[in-house]
């Protein structure tokens, strides 16, 4: 048996950190098995896309371009900014990551409204910043309360925009707001995962916020819209010396050939891309409608999710959901996040939720 002193050269930190929890397959009835549990895209590669990853598959026995120069110059020409201003990561947690790598340290403390992306709190953790969290009021971030956590310790502000779990936005006059009392000593990361999904006309694009504004960063990613959640490509636009900061945490490479190849071929594909991403929009407002047609509250959401608050009754509905062989995305206590499927799989969900005896958590 081992004994407590063998793991003493582990950090004390990882005894209050619990693993992140992807989310999970499920088997219903009759073997269906519907995953709404994860915000992916339910749909596959593009026929280029998967042109451009057997292309590169023929090629795994050489190493990938660590600064991935080709992929980086694509992503400065898409958003109209320089080349020293874009970073790439692992996905968008890995350049949330090395963000924290780059600035966080104990002593500095790192802010985020709550609840918010789950990442946010286990990486402040490792990196042994402190966490200090604002409440979301109806559903999305309070900025006042966001802006009074900051201290002379901030180092970094995420906001989630749209948020996630609960799919809200803030609007750009409340963000610009906010952004203009920000002091100088803190970055002000936006995080926009589900950008290509936003419809709302006020809400802004994060990459005309940061152009003017040295302490403003931006996160994308190609796992969402883009459909490449298994190649694991995310990019951050910001000013030099951040941009700088995350290529110098970023492990070598980190962003494999295949998924600097899928993302290039994406690019390139984007406007075939962004049809799906309105076939997603359109099946997100029919779920939400039927929803609210049904009895449920449901807050406006800008993603590809839809967020119900359940509280107490949280998992006795995820529960009902696997049991009908749907998976969702349970947060025990508060409520759950349904990412938008094919329409097959989405009503799948809406027959658990019509038969629910409670609603809004009773």
């Amino acid at each position: 048996m081992v004994s407590e002193r063998n793991s003493a050269y582990l950090r004390a930190v990882l005894g209050s950190i619990p693993p992140y929890k992807p989310g999970r397959s499920v088997a219903g009835p009759g073997g269906r098995s519907v995953k709404l549990s994860s915000n992916e895209s339910p749909y596959g590669p593009l026929p280029s896309v998967l042109d451009a990853v057997a292309a590169a598959a023929t090629e795994l026995n050489r190493y990938p371009d660590s600064g991935a120069a080709e992929l980086t110059a694509a992503l400065a020409d898409r958003f109209r900014v320089p080349a020293d201003h874009v970073a790439v990561g692992a996905g968008s947690v890995g350049i949330l990551q090395q963000l924290l790598e780059a600035t966080a340290e104990p002593g500095a403390e790192v802010a985020y409204a709550w609840r918010s992306f789950e990442a946010y709190p286990l990486l402040a953790e490792l990196s042994g910043a402190t966490s200090v969290t604002a409440p979301l009021a109806d559903e999305t971030h309070d900025l006042d309360a966001l802006a009074a956590a900051i201290t002379d310790r901030t180092r970094l502000v995420f906001v989630c925009n749209p948020n996630n779990p609960t799919g809200t936005v803030v609007h750009e006059a409340e963000l610009t707001a906010f952004l203009d009392r920000v002091p100088d000593h803190v970055l002000v990361v936006l995080d926009e995962a589900y950008r290509e999904y936003v419809r709302d006309p006020a809400v802004p694009d994060g990459v005309d916020l940061y152009r003017d504004r040295p302490n403003v960063a931006v996160l994308r990613t190609f796992s969402k819209a883009y459909g490449l959640a298994a190649l694991r490509v995310g990019f951050l636009i910001g000013h030099p010396h951040v941009a700088t900061a995350v290529r110098k945490t970023m492990v070598p490479f980190a962003v494999n050939h295949v998924a600097q190849a899928a993302a290039l071929a994406s690019l390139d594909a984007e406007a075939e891309l962004l049809e799906r991403v309105a076939a997603t929009v359109a099946e997100r407002d029919r779920v939400r409608d039927a929803l609210l047609a049904d009895g449920w509250t449901v807050p406006p959401t800008e993603a590809n999710f839809v967020w119900l608050r359940l509280g107490p009754d949280t998992l006795d509905f995820a529960g009902s959901c696997e049991a009908a062989g749907v998976a969702v995305r349970p947060f025990a206590g508060e409520g759950l996040r349904v990412s938008i499927g094919t329409p097959e799989d989405n009503d799948a969900f809406l027959a658990v939720a019509r038969a629910y005896p409670e609603r809004n958590g009773g």
